[in-house]
């Protein structure tokens, strides 16, 4: 292809701030380099990463293309790849935490930062899964090893990790102690868990005893709070505290308990077990909500009201 001539739109800014910084251009269109494939974004999932990104910049200076998670159809391949061919379906969650720019028709990506689209679910569902999906499989999967039998409670659990969590761990077989709010139980007995706690009103540390593993998607007070239900050696995995990895492990080993902190990346293979699960029928993410390529802002303005169960997707027109 002629990276010249050949051009994609995109949701770019050009400065920080808030949701009105998105703003569709057009930019010229990636090419794979060698071990990269090139994807046609049909879905783009939206994170809180992404918001966070786009206010404050973190580890990106503007210009840049907010989005990590992306489903799609591989258009062109690099040298040296042989796992995909032009016209597969595949998705994942490509350079995190460096610049993706997954709001875009097309995301160059190394091919090994993918994995086939699970076959039972649409680009929109699959594009909801890379990034919240894999915290939650590195976590109980990786991390913690999570096995049959095991106590699992996941705090905020209807949301876009916590709800895939509840699956992978009813999947790995443990019992689930879930955190939400009470409209959100009968979603979350649905998925599997053993046990709702509604936060609002109840204290989980009322509820939960000797668990063998915390997963932390909230922070703050609930930090200590879910060392204290922990059995001795229990181990607490916190995706909040991700700079304060000593800190936090200190206060564990003092307590007789274990605690890491966790940054997702790329994985092909977790995004194979999460594609093997959703298409053997033990996990579907949900969909809350889907707005055009165009519409970035108004998804972002919602998913910064924080009362979103699920995952908020992006869909590419053509």
């Amino acid at each position: 292809m002629d990276r010249m001539s050949e051009h994609m739109r995109a949701m770019r800014q050009q400065v920080l701030g808030g949701p009105e910084v998105l703003l569709p251009v057009e930019v010229e269109r990636p090419v794979p380099g060698p071990t990269e494939v090139l994807v046609e974004v049909h879905a783009a999932g939206v994170n809180p990463v992404d918001w966070t990104v786009r206010r404050h910049g973190l580890f990106l200076t503007p210009p840049y293309t907010v989005g990590w998670d992306v489903s799609g159809v591989v258009a062109a391949v690099g040298a040296g790849v042989t796992r995909f061919q032009a016209g597969d379906e595949v998705y994942g969650m490509p350079h995190f935490p460096r610049a993706a720019g997954g709001y875009a028709e097309y995301v160059t990506a190394p091919s090994r930062h993918l994995a086939r689209k699970p076959a039972a679910l649409s680009h929109v569902e699959a594009a909801a899964l890379p990034l919240a999906g894999l915290t939650a499989w590195q976590a109980l999967v990786d991390t913690a090893g999570v096995r049959t039998g095991d106590r699992v409670l996941v705090h905020a659990a209807a949301g876009g990790v916590g709800h895939l969590a509840v699956q992978i761990a009813k999947a790995r077989g443990a019992y689930v102690v879930a955190t939400a709010s009470v409209p959100r139980h009968e979603l979350l007995r649905g998925w599997g868990a053993d046990v709702c706690v509604d936060y609002r009103t109840e204290d989980f540390t009322a509820v939960a005893r000797d668990m063998d593993v915390v997963l932390d998607t909230v922070g703050g007070d609930y930090e200590e709070r879910s060392l204290g239900v922990l059995r001795p050696d229990g181990l607490l995995v916190s995706i909040v505290a991700v700079f304060a990895a000593q800190r936090l492990a200190a206060k564990a080993q003092a307590a007789g308990r274990r605690a890491v902190t966790l940054l997702v990346e790329p994985d092909q293979a977790g995004l194979a077990g999460i594609a093997a699960l959703a298409d053997g029928g033990q996990l579907k993410p949900l969909v809350a909500a889907v707005f055009p390529l165009e519409e970035a802002g108004r998804a972002h303005e919602l998913g910064e009201g924080g009362h979103t169960a699920g995952k908020i997707v992006l869909t590419v027109a053509r």
